[in-house]
């Protein structure tokens, strides 16, 4: 077509289109998510824009046409895309097809349907470029039909709310990351990764060195104290070592670190990096020699989630291919990183394949079953799931206040009802001894068969607010717990060890760096069991729908942003399904999630990097305020503002800071927002803040504190600090800030009474230097004075720092 879209055509609503492709039986992966438009035309035309993601353009140019994009070209032919109605069916036989140009990474398609002598559905294409460039060409494709039970069993060689961590190879550029001479270390480098690197010993001698005049480092690597001896421990199977004590002892470090560096505003523009070795695995298979570590990997998970830009996390091996690659490692994004022989790798989640035979099951009905936190919401659900379901008859039921618990004498009824011998019994079981003692009176004609640890707390805070306390509550029934569990039953014939763990301890959310602590060593102390060849699977689950459950505590705020993150709450009985799969698989570490795909797509550039193998995010075009107010959409906000008068400007920033407090409190639009209501009275939190200072960095490019609606506490207040931070790029904002300069240094001199003829001379002195240097500036003339026209040649940026470096006004 001449015109594009061409005329007398329709626009088809693609919005939820492959949501509804999926419930059709037809499952596609980011790379194949292509269809970006299309239209209705007449007599069985129909037109589309097809374009792969970003990622995948290199690849374009290894094919003739990339099958990503020839598979979406088809798209708009499915059930429920460009018609309500229509059959499911597949490609039968192609012919005449022809390819004109090689290495397209977007096209437009005009497909025209028919119906061939045989009944089957025939289309032809005509693929083109932008210019109208021919790309390839179909003569005719058939399909058949196909029933939409035979597409749910093709695709059912995955689960669906299933997955499981890969780590995925990071395109690196060489020479990215520029120079890391100005890069800098705290404490000793025991890992030989940074040895012409300013070493200081903690990050309180950073500070005063940068106090004293040191620029501040770009970049700071960090190895926490204790980590090399941790290491040997824990690689030499503990060695006496209790390896869970020494988990919380680092993971305290990490913390206060974390706090220290989000706190003091000298370390704001600057990244903080925690390098490690052989803390993370970086295959199903590997071994993990670095247990200990773990917990403060969770810490800084959230503490990069909370504050982008300003943590990484990287696990190196001990070639030094992968030495050099740590800095254009870090400059390629992810703030999570395992470099191995020079490949950078960072962890993303994918669907679990179905390998499993979904009936094996571990549970022997003679044995005993220990569930801990066995009286709560979730341990109680299990242990009705392995009676009715499993046929366990011995379950020894585990929690603080034992037979004292809430419903404890319901749920001993009920169960001895169906056939089960219970005991519900109170045990600490961070405490060793108590729990050793309650292993040793489990009979022999019934003996330990499994363990399911379900104990945990949650104490939520961001980084700059949690302390000691809050960490300790966390990690006490999650890492003392699991690990006396791990010791005290390590010579037992286990037939399962399950761990419950979340989804937390490989996300990082802001607001839960503790509970993501806890839940990375329990991930990890799976592992660290199945590379000793001791059964294991840690379970990271997503959100449970329970009305004593974690989201029974969450207010409506809370709730909002759950579901905004894209994680929604499962059913008991999913639940329950998911963990008779998760346990069948039988792999060191599993996630059962349910994750709302059109909420994850809705982050865009905000959607997790562990989460970007799941759906294909579309990049965020920033505030609609921001763009409503300049005219514009994308380019740096300075970009936008530039040419806007003072108060045009003001306006601008005003409308765009209540359109980010509108989207993070979830409302539609801006206009509810009071711009001299405090943050507090709006239902601002501490979570609504981080994410409200996030956003704003974002749009802006500035690296705001996580002090800002405390700082500032209205949207009217935000906005002025804005005002005065971003860069004004030309126009009248530029020249007006001079003249108000001007003025006020005028007004100043006006009102100004010196107390002597000598303070009034050396005013005068200093004005006419600012005049010299300002005719200087100007160039040579031919006079000894300086012309009017010399001080206006000088530019606004050379007149204001000369201004302002002899009056003390920077």
């Amino acid at each position: 077509p001449t015109t594009w879209p061409p005329t007398n055509t329709h626009p088809i609503n693609l919005t939820h289109t492959y949501e509804t492709l999926h419930q059709h039986g037809y499952t596609y992966g980011p790379a194949f998510q292509g269809l970006v438009s299309a239209w209705n035309g007449s007599d069985g035309e129909l037109f589309a824009e097809i374009a792969l993601p970003e990622e995948q353009h290199d690849e374009a140019a290894r094919f003739t046409l990339h099958p990503a994009l020839l598979d979406a070209a088809l798209h708009i032919l499915l059930p429920g895309v460009a018609e309500a109605g229509g059959r499911p069916g597949l490609p039968f036989s192609w012919s005449r097809v022809t390819v004109h140009t090689a290495g397209a990474t977007a096209v437009r398609v005009r497909l025209v349907r028919t119906t061939a002598e045989t009944g089957l559905d025939e289309v032809s294409l005509a693929l083109f470029d932008q210019a109208g460039t021919p790309v390839a060409t179909v003569g005719a494709l058939l399909s058949r039909e196909v029933s939409a039970e035979m597409l749910r069993g093709a695709a059912a060689t995955q689960h669906e709310s299933l997955f499981q961590v890969e780590w995925t190879a990071v395109p690196v550029t060489d020479g990215a990351a520029g120079n890391t001479a100005d890069w800098a270390i705290l404490g000793e480098d025991g890992l030989g990764v940074a040895a012409e690197l300013t070493s200081y010993p903690d990050a309180s001698a950073l500070r005063a060195a940068v106090n004293a005049g040191t620029s501040m480092p770009p970049v700071v690597l960090v190895q926490l104290p204790g980590m090399a001896e941790a290491a040997r421990a824990s690689a030499a199977g503990s060695g006496g070592v209790d390896l869970g004590e020494a988990a919380r002892t680092i993971t305290h470090r990490a913390l206060e670190l974390a706090r220290e560096w989000v706190s003091e505003a000298v370390f704001g523009a600057s990244q903080l990096v925690l390098v490690a070795r052989d803390a993370v695995p970086s295959d199903e298979d590997a071994g993990l020699e670095n247990l200990a570590l773990s917990g403060a990997w969770g810490i800084f998970r959230s503490a990069a989630t909370e504050n982008p830009g300003r943590f990484a996390i990287v696990d190196l091996d001990a070639s030094e291919a992968s030495a050099r690659l740590l800095p254009a490692a870090l400059a390629a994004g992810d703030h999570e990183l395992v470099i191995r022989d020079g490949v950078a790798r960072a962890p993303r989640l994918a669907k679990v394949r179905a390998e499993a035979d979904a009936m094996a099951t571990p549970w022997d009905g003679d044995g005993t079953v220990l569930v801990t936190g066995g009286t709560g919401g979730l341990g109680a659900l299990l242990a009705r799931h392995l009676v009715t379901e499993h046929g366990v008859r011995h379950l020894l039921l585990v929690s603080r206040r034992g037979p004292q618990a809430p419903g404890a004498t319901d749920l001993t009824t009920e169960l001895t009802q169906l056939g089960a011998d219970i005991t519900i019994a109170a045990c600490d079981v961070t405490d060793r001894t108590a729990l050793a003692e309650l292993l040793t009176d489990i009979p022999d004609t019934h003996p330990l068969t499994a363990v399911v640890h379900t104990a945990g707390i949650l104490d939520d805070s961001i980084i700059a607010s949690m302390t000691g306390e809050q960490l300790d509550r966390v990690l006490r029934p999650k890492v003392n717990a699991a690990w006396n569990l791990h010791q005290l039953t390590a010579d037992r014939d286990l037939s399962a060890f399950i761990i419950y763990s979340s989804v937390s301890g490989i996300l990082g959310p802001p607001g839960q760096a503790n509970y993501a602590a806890g839940n990375a060593f329990l991930n990890a102390l799976a592992q660290y069991r199945r590379s000793r060849g001791l059964r294991a699977t840690s379970l990271a689950w997503g959100l449970w729908d329970q009305a004593n459950g974690m989201i029974g505590h969450l207010d409506e705020a809370d709730r909002k942003r759950v579901a905004k993150g894209g994680v929604t709450p499962m059913s008991e009985d999913e639940g329950m399904a998911l963990f008779d799969t998760a346990v069948a698989e039988d792999r060191n570490l599993l996630a059962p999630v349910r994750f709302d795909m059109a909420a994850l797509r809705a982050l865009g550039e905000n959607l997790p990097p562990l989460l970007r193998g799941l759906v294909r995010a579309t990049p965020r075009r920033g505030s609609a305020v921001a763009g409503a107010a300049t005219g514009a959409v994308g380019g740096s906000l300075a970009e936008r503002l530039s040419g806007l008068d003072s108060a045009e400007r003001e306006t601008a920033l005003v409308d765009l800071v209540r359109g980010e407090v509108a989207a993070v409190l979830g409302h539609s639009g801006f206009e509810s927002v009071e711009q001299s209501r405090a943050f507090n009275e709006l239902g601002f939190d501490s979570l609504s803040a981080v994410e409200f200072r996030n956003r704003l960095n974002a749009l802006s490019g500035l690296r705001l504190p996580a002090t800002l609606v405390f700082d500032y506490p209205t949207p009217a207040a935000v906005a002025g600090h804005l005002a005065e931070e971003i860069p004004v790029l030309g126009g009248p904002s530029r020249i007006g800030s001079l003249s108000e300069e001007i003025d006020r240094l005028e007004a100043s001199l006006a009102e100004s009474d010196p107390e002597s003829p000598e303070a009034y001379d050396s005013a005068v002195g200093r004005l006419e230097k600012v005049l010299l240097r300002l005719r200087e500036s100007a160039g040579p003339t031919e006079q000894n004075g300086a012309s009017e026209d010399d001080i206006h040649s000088a530019s606004v940026d050379e007149l204001l720092h000369l201004i302002d470096e002899e009056f003390d006004l920077a």
